[in-house]
């Protein structure tokens, strides 16, 4: 998974899905598509880098709040795209973060169950599917090669996870290459040693498995997600076709702009 990191040294969980195989032999172009966390920390030279990379999209799928608090820093040449999966972000109210806290600090399952329900919202909020419609829009009209749509949120590990999995699934990745895709944002994210000693000292062991719920992504979410998106609609691909609206003819087009028959 190294090969598929962008040199961004002041972002985090920037990655290439170019060069991962499909069935049919082929593999996704490089320069065709990136994920990522939020742009707001990044430097000019990262901004120049992402110019050079060929990034000419940006689709931001924070919610509002999100936005505002850490807006993009967007490369020059890129097209923004304000796709929000949630158009409000409630957790973030004072009251909220209050009873999460002390949740938190009582519960230590409550942060992975307040996961679980993110994934089942990101399939089935209305918000969320118009959202990945949007992005998908904008992988159709991203048809010159060596051009790049860059899609992100705030750890590039959730929302950014299953508009891969959506991508990939249509592209014909196969399943278990796609899940390792996902996982591995545990290897860019996870919490130092030196935090996760800080946090337990101060708030408790059960805190600090809270956080390491929030600041992770596990088998279980994405099967939360796919369990649910069989109860909709079979599969992802049929999910993708008959609840985001990607007809086969528009998979079919994102086979031709973003499949190569040497990975490059």
């Amino acid at each position: 998974m190294e090969q598929h990191l962008l040199k961004v040294k002041n972002g985090f969980n920037f990655r290439d899905i170019g060069g991962y195989p499909t069935t049919d032999g082929k593999a996704i172009k490089m320069h065709k598509a990136v994920r990522s966390g939020m742009l707001n920390p990044l430097s000019v030279d990262d901004l120049n880098y992402l110019n050079e990379y060929g990034v000419r999209v940006d689709v931001d799928f924070r919610s509002p709040s999100e936005q505002d608090e850490y807006p993009d820093k967007v490369p020059s040449m890129a097209k923004y795209v304000n796709d929000s999966v949630f158009p409000a972000d409630e957790t973030n109210s004072t009251a909220k973060n209050q009873m999460r806290k002390r949740a938190f600090k009582e519960d230590p399952e409550a942060g992975y169950h307040d996961m679980l329900n993110s994934y089942k919202d990101i399939v089935l909020a209305p918000s969320a599917q118009h959202a990945y419609r949007v992005f998908f829009d904008e992988l159709l009209a991203n048809s010159a090669d060596g051009e790049a749509v860059l899609f992100h949120c705030t750890a590039g590990k959730d929302r950014t996870g299953m508009g891969a999995v959506y991508l990939m699934t249509v592209l014909g990745v196969p399943d278990e290459i796609i899940r390792e895709d996902y996982l591995s944002s545990n290897k860019h994210l996870a919490l130092n040693q030196q935090n996760k000693q800080k946090l337990y000292h101060e708030l408790g062991p059960a805190f600090l498995k809270n956080i390491e719920a929030l600041t992770h992504v596990y088998d279980e979410y994405l099967d939360t997600a796919l369990n649910v998106i069989r109860a909709e609609a079979g599969n992802v691909r049929n999910y993708v076709e008959q609840v985001l609206k990607v007809t086969p003819q528009q998979q079919r087009d994102l086979k031709k702009i973003y499949l190569t028959d040497n990975g490059q």
